[in-house]
């Protein structure tokens, strides 16, 4: 006879804990509904904890697939990573990831100047001989293409795909999608390199005239011109943590700078020869610069101190970093892409690209994609470099899959959460934040202020007595001790004479005495 076997199936426990859930709760503990009197109140309490505990136990299993590491390039045995080409990964890479790599051969209009949306959707390239493009490169749909016919030093897209500002001959204009010229800014004149706040709407431009311009793109308002006086500048680039513009000048001084301050926030002195690149980390604590003196250096900006050197053959003319930290330099005709360069000292780079005969100009991460965009000579190129995007992108931030509707809505919300351009300084975690002085000590330190501003203080009365008594004046009162001036004596008998005048006149007046005898 057979026995009959039960089978038993294991099932999963939904209040089973998660590892890592208790980081995705708002409040810790175990808080308990059981001295709720009301039972209604009760009820609902117990299922809004159910919900938070649900929804902490998802995102807490949802770490398993937002790794840390991203997927690089791993070599095998003598193998090396920068000595893949291009036509290898292209072997080996899906149809989609294979349709990023391509070539646009435009020998007749470079050098490009290349630049992509804030969500990585959009490409916007400029030669120098006038010829301008916008389109989505991913679908290879063209949004308009023109020829200035004058020159173009760079490009740039505002705040979203429809509008974009290039750097002509001797003004700044504003172009829609369309390719339509709506402004011209008389106020930016011979302007080499543009930048755009974000969260500000303020394009700044820098020239060869060496003034750092703010323009309001919402208002149209000049908001601040500031004087460099440091010469021309043809190198510029921003901190997205704070939106501070980085300046490099033809000294080797990298300098720092808000709108709201007349003179520059920080000046470093980072190379001995002119400046040619910089770029910012995303985070805002590292800087990458490279200058005339073939140095390429890494700096951290909480310190202004240099972390790592590195010797180029020829200059770098143009820097990158990515979002998850790889940096490009372009040199002459090759691309090196580098690995980790902010922690440790690298002795090889992590990928290298060779474009035969046609100089570096430009080269761009694009966000969110594994894709380096490239400007040169004869044209544009974008390569695939694993590891370089960050996927794990924040569609309220910026939406690669935006539709025109949701891409409206983000244009509306941006406008009225502008930031202020008082509000760009070095350390933004300060906005905000409560001054735990007293009021006693805050008056104490203006009274200080106060007093060594006033003309009459005894630092300035030391420093002036310190003039008159120099040594030179010394040496000089006792050369001219001994010189005999016949103007000065004739002076000296001439109030010798009024003084003895004075005197008997004074004592005419005088009662006569028996003194006066014996004088």
């Amino acid at each position: 006879m057979a026995k009959n076997k039960k089978t038993v199936q294991k099932v999963s426990n939904e209040d089973e804990p998660v590892k890592n859930e208790e980081k995705y709760l708002r409040v810790t503990g175990d808080p308990s509904t059981k001295k709720i009197t009301d039972r209604k109140l009760r009820a609902k309490l117990g299922h809004q904890e159910k919900q938070t505990r649900d929804a902490a136990r998802a995102a807490a299993k949802a770490e398993l697939l937002l790794q840390e590491e991203s997927g690089f390039l791993e070599a095998e045995g003598l193998e090396k990573t920068f000595k893949f080409r291009q036509d290898q990964i292209f072997s080996n890479l899906d149809v989609n990831s294979a349709s990023k790599i391509f070539s646009l051969d435009l020998p007749e209009y470079g050098p490009y100047a290349i630049d992509y949306t804030r969500n990585g959707r959009h490409l916007l390239i400029g030669g120098q001989k006038g010829h301008i493009a916008a389109f989505d490169w991913q679908t290879g749909g063209l949004h308009f293409e023109t020829h200035v016919k004058e020159t173009v030093r760079d490009v740039k897209w505002l705040h979203n795909e429809t509008l974009l500002a290039a750097a002509q001959k001797k003004y700044v204009y504003i172009y829609d999608k369309s390719g339509l010229e709506i402004h011209r800014l008389t106020n930016h004149t011979y302007v080499d390199r543009l930048e755009f706040l974000p969260y500000h709407y303020l394009l700044a431009t820098i020239g060869s005239n060496g003034y750092l311009k703010y323009q309001d793109t919402s208002t149209g308002e000049l908001v601040a011109e500031r004087r460099t006086k440091l010469g021309p500048c043809n190198t510029m680039t921003q901190n997205r943590f704070n939106a501070v513009i980085h300046l490099g000048h033809q000294n080797g001084l990298v300098t720092l700078w808000s709108p709201s301050m007349p003179a520059p926030l920080v000046k470093m002195q980072c190379h001995r020869g002119p400046v040619r690149a910089m770029a910012v980390e995303k985070g805002g604590n590292y800087m990458a610069t490279s200058g005339a003196d073939g140095q390429l250096k890494i700096w951290d900006i909480r310190t202004y101190g240099c972390l790592h050197e590195y010797y180029t053959p020829r200059t770098a003319t143009s820097l990158d970093i990515s979002d998850t930290g790889l940096l490009s330099v372009g040199i002459n005709t090759t691309v090196q892409v580098w690995k980790d360069v902010f922690k440790t000292r690298q002795q090889s780079p992590y990928m290298t690209h060779l474009e035969a005969g046609s100089m570096i100009t430009d080269t761009k991460f694009v966000p969110f994609e594994d894709v380096l965009g490239v400007g040169h000579q004869k044209g544009i190129s974008s390569l695939i470099i694993p590891g370089a995007g960050e996927a794990n992108f924040d569609a309220l931030e910026a939406n690669p899959f935006e539709t025109k509707r949701q891409r409206q809505e983000t244009e509306v919300h941006t406008l009225l959460d502008k930031l202020q351009p008082d509000m760009i300084v070095l350390d933004p975690t300060q906005i905000g934040k409560i001054n735990k002085l007293t009021k006693a000590e805050i008056m104490k330190k203006r009274e200080e202020e106060r007093l060594a501003q006033m003309p009459d203080s005894p630092e300035k009365d030391k420093k002036r007595m310190r003039g008159r008594n120099s040594a030179l004046k010394r040496h000089k009162r006792k050369k001219n001790k001994n010189v005999v001036d016949h103007k000065l004596v004739d002076m000296e008998e001439k109030i010798a004479a009024e003084r003895a005048n004075a005197q008997k006149e004074k004592n005419k007046d005088k009662p006569f005495t028996t003194l006066d005898i014996f004088e």
